[in-house]
């Protein structure tokens, strides 16, 4: 018997079909696989919403409470499902809310597509109603723009803000569309892009520098190896975790490289940066062979540049040939997606451990374990700690769980004791550092991995700034988990406050409403807990209830979180109190 099977390759769509402009962007959209959108309408959207409607069994259309909750769950989308988030507004203040979301995707390197309306065409430059310049003002803040002022663009602008959002080091990308050219005809056809003229997403791998590489790394004495979310973004989990076994290497990662190598793998050293860990820190300073792979050596994990890594080698493994040599000089650069150099390099690296200088990681960890770490989650009498809660989390969740964290000392806490088991399990904002980035970006990773539980850890002061994105909960029913650890301050500038200003808590103090009410008012089951006895019993009802939880810990309102390195400071002066 002749068994047929059906072919799973894309069919592409050459057949010419004449349709409107605003079609044609939703037929894009499908041409792309998406199937999910956030946004807003308004006015001079309105003739793709009505395409939405038209379409809305194919391709399902998340409305937000505002448009900066539409590119921050596009975002929680985008980082754990390996697809493009899209977003779409409005003119004028609709595209204008976007900035936000898409300046934090563009430093963060997630990709976007952002669509927007616009005035028609022969209004432009005219001060209309709602009418702003926004392709001018996101250019600092996207890897690509273009406005579409004719329906026969569409389709080879959209297919090329799709190549140019995910290839290479990803990226927002914003089309602005005229309302004449949603309502214009056009014959149409679609061809995804597969390439750009000169634009190279992806540089070409040296083998020399391969080698050269391997010969520095085989010649270390203590080396030391630090990973960011490039591990992620190049799908090279798997090769990361053979290459430091076969090394030996201990291993540290940024913020946003957080659960691309199990917490529990023997290798891993902890966090660096400014609220890292202890020992990844100080002994930045004392390798001789410093290995970067997929991070950007941003201030945060560099402390002092003067005083950064300086008897070291620096080797950095790179897809984006603008970070290398920005910040930190490299002794050898080796260009190309992290995954095929990894790859590479892997015959020519010889197997060792690193035994005395494992013990150095371990000793300073004891260190940091005593005069902080014990201190945050073995309390006794004291109140909550927001570590002591990340920490029953951990056991409810047994670190299956996608953790997205707002900013402040509740982010710096979960990226410190949350453990993980799998990749893309830690969402936070790293480089912008945006309040009200974790409620509509937990929504977004709940759509993105609905087989995943998807907790968001949040402060007061974050919690409010997008506060209205509970009734995009209440209306799509997305059963997200939220936990706000109240300390009644905005925290990390409270504790910086104190430190440096003398306890001058200028505008720091938050008067809050009652966090439970509001919740229970979006139908989302709510509690508070104030006492150490109600919490592990609280946190395993959250995790158990099969719909949205609100969980509200009120913790210690002067807890400091250390490690710190102070402003301007070496790494390796990182301060425990």
């Amino acid at each position: 018997m002749e068994t047929i099977t059906k072919s799973t390759e894309k069919v592409i769509n050459t057949k010419s079909v004449k349709i409107t402009g605003a079609e044609a962007v939703v037929k894009c959209l499908l041409e792309e696989g998406v199937d999910l959108i956030y946004g807003y309408p308004g006015g001079a959207i309105m003739p793709v919403y009505d395409e939405f409607y038209k379409y809305e069994k194919e391709l399902h259309h998340v409305l937000t409470r505002h448009e900066q909750g539409a590119v921050h769950a596009a975002q929680g989308y985008a980082r754990v499902s390996d697809k493009v988030g899209v977003a779409v507004a409005t003119s004028g203040p609709g595209a204008t809310n976007l900035i936000t979301g898409i300046a934090d995707a563009q430093i963060d390197s997630t990709p976007l597509v952002c669509i927007t309306g616009q005035v028609g065409s022969h209004l432009l430059g005219s001060d209309a109603f709602q009418e702003t310049d926004i392709i001018s003002i996101s250019t600092p803040v996207t890897k690509w723009n273009y406005q579409i002022t004719k329906a026969t663009e569409i389709p080879e602008i959209m297919a090329k803000a799709f190549f140019i959002a995910k290839s290479g080091r990803p990226g927002p990308v914003l089309i602005d569309i005229t309302k004449d050219a949603q309502f214009g005809e056009l014959d149409f056809s679609y061809k995804p892009c597969e390439e750009v003229r000169s634009y190279k997403p992806i540089p070409d791998m040296d083998p020399l520098s391969i080698e050269a590489a391997a010969k520095i790394i085989n010649e270390a004495e203590k080396p030391f190896i630090v990973w960011g979310q490039g591990l992620t973004l190049g799908k090279a989990e798997k090769e990361f975790k053979d290459f430091i076994e076969k090394a030996g290497i201990p291993s540290a990662s940024t913020l946003l490289g957080l659960s691309a190598l199990p917490s529990d793998h023997e290798l891993h050293v902890g966090m660096v940066g400014m609220h890292g860990n202890y020992a990844p820190n100080v002994l930045t300073n004392s390798c001789d062979v410093l290995i970067a792979i997929g991070m950007r050596f941003d201030d945060r994990v560099t402390g002092n540049l003067e005083t950064y890594a300086k008897q070291a080698k620096i080797v950095h493994f790179e897809i984006d040939p603008a970070e290398v040599d920005k910040n930190v000089k490299t002794d050898v650069a080796v260009l190309g997606n992290v995954k095929d150099t990894l790859s590479a390099i892997m015959p020519l690296i010889k197997k060792k451990q690193y035994k005395e200088w494992m013990q150095e990681f371990h000793d300073l960890y004891d260190i940091e374990f005593k005069e902080v770490i014990d201190g945050q989650i073995n309390v006794g009498v004291n109140g909550l700690t927001m570590a002591e809660t990340i920490v029953a989390l951990n056991k409810a969740t047994k670190g299956e769980a996608v953790i997205v964290s707002d900013v402040g000392q509740h982010q710096m806490i979960a990226s410190r004791f949350s453990k993980f088991k799998h990749g893309k399990s830690k969402i936070t904002s790293g480089g912008l550092g945006t309040m009200g980035f974790a409620l509509p970006a937990a929504i977004g990773a709940k759509m993105g991995a609905p087989e995943r539980e998807v907790v968001a850890i949040i402060g007061d002061g974050g919690f409010q700034m997008n506060i209205q994105e509970l009734g995009t909960i209440l209306q799509t029913k997305v059963p997200v988990k939220i936990v706000v650890l109240n300390n009644q301050f905005l925290g990390m500038v409270r504790q910086w406050q104190e430190l440096f200003f003398d306890g001058r808590y200028a505008s720091t103090i938050m008067t809050n409403p009652d966090f439970v009410k509001i919740a229970e008012g979006y139908s989302i089951k709510a509690r508070k807990v104030s006492e150490r006895k109600e919490l592990t019993e609280a946190i395993e009802e959250m995790i158990a209830s099969k719909d949205s939880y609100f969980l509200e810990v009120a913790v210690e309102m002067e807890e400091n979180v250390f490690p710190m390195i102070p402003t301007g400071s070496s790494v390796s002066d990182i301060r425990l109190k």
